[in-house]
């Protein structure tokens, strides 16, 4: 058995050692307490200007004059005690944040709106707005804009108008964001709308593919769920432009991101009868052509395929794969758009048009 020994009282000082004196303890040390947290009463009095002018300076208050030696003093002064404003103490008194909310679609984005995500995050952060992505999976409509509308945003960039509704866009206004914009094919009544048609990514491939001499075309349709806000409309794209050349005949693909599941498409490809197929996006084109190339159907000879998004990978397949390039605006402009309208708020709600899109002519069309 293991003794434990005895705790021994700690040794004191000796008897004949002095006490040292009460202001003895090293300069910079704290007998019980932590550093304290700066404040900008301490930036305040280490650049020699009042607390207001701290103030204007770090909010980059555009409303008052600062001279720039006094500007420099300050923010030197904020660097060295380590000091950063309160954001919330300051949303307090502004009513609001700063903050930008963009809740994360309910759907995985591809690199072309991933990159466009971002732009637009680093040009609202350029304007000195905090961009804040929100996961919000599972809630809808109210629910969400409650939840989203507890962080104060200034403004919300929400990627679904169909599930925010009129109702969740009154709830953030009401909490005091400035800017409700919705990006997406659809609106949502009293906010700000970037619309994105994706009809015009479907009609653009099968333009393309008609001006080619194709007339059967087969449009693949993702099984994965959430996909549907994107693959429906650009299979009535292509429907609109079938009629227009006047036929009716468009064959639906449903495709899961499988290797099995287009190995099924392509055994049965002889009974579709089919000359052309949009693939919905360059990775279902990639899936598909690879599973009718093991079936020997030759791309373009008996069958011309065309994706979206123009992904560097679908230049490196063999024959390189036609595409249509989706053209996005620059982050900065929809940033200079936010800004705006959060400086000048009480407008009618504005619709823009923010998507195009044209084909990539290469050999598998």
């Amino acid at each position: 058995m293991v003794q434990i020994p005895k705790q021994q009282p700690a040794p004191g000082p000796a008897p004949d050692a002095p006490s040292p004196p009460p202001d003895s303890v090293p300069q910079g040390t704290s007998h019980s307490t932590p550093h304290s947290v700066p404040t900008s009463a301490d930036v305040a009095r280490l650049a020699g200007v009042s607390r207001a002018t701290v103030s204007y300076v770090l909010n980059n208050t555009s409303a008052v004059r600062i001279s720039e030696p006094t500007r420099r003093r300050v923010h030197a002064a904020a660097k060295e005690l380590g000091y950063v404003p309160h954001a919330a103490a300051r949303s307090l008194r502004a009513g609001h944040t700063r903050m930008v909310l963009m809740p994360t679609p309910q759907i995985a984005v591809g690199p072309l709106f991933s990159q466009f995500f971002n732009e637009l995050q680093w040009a609202l952060s350029r304007f000195d707005y905090t961009v804040v992505q929100y996961g919000s999976l599972g809630l809808t409509g109210e629910e969400a804009a409650r939840a989203w509308a507890e962080l104060r945003p200034v403004a919300v960039l929400a990627p679904d108008a169909t599930a925010l509704g009129a109702r969740g866009v009154a709830v953030l206004k009401r909490s005091g964001a400035k800017a409700v914009f919705t990006l997406g094919p659809q609106r949502a009544d009293g906010a700000h709308a970037l619309l994105m048609d994706q009809r015009l990514v479907g009609r653009a491939a099968a333009e393309h593919l008609l001006a080619g001499g194709r007339r059967r075309i087969g449009v693949v349709v993702p099984e994965e769920p959430g996909l549907e806000a994107f693959s429906r409309p650009r299979l009535d794209g292509v429907r609109a432009a079938v009629r227009a050349a006047g036929d009716d005949e468009v064959t639906e693909l449903p495709l899961a991101y499988t290797e099995d599941s287009a190995a099924r498409i392509a055994d049965h490809w002889s009974a579709f009868g089919l000359d052309a197929v949009f693939a919905y996006n360059d990775e279902y084109a990639m899936l598909l052509m690879r599973a009718l190339q093991d079936r020997d159907i030759r791309v373009p000879d008996e069958v011309a395929v065309v994706g979206a998004d123009d992904l560097m990978l679908g230049r490196l397949l063999r024959p390189r794969l036609s595409s249509v390039r989706i053209e996005l605006p620059s982050g900065r402009g929809l940033a200079e758009l936010v800004d705006r309208v959060v400086r000048e708020p009480g407008g009618q709600p504005e619709v823009h048009d923010v998507l195009g899109a044209s084909v990539v002519h290469r050999e598998s069309s």
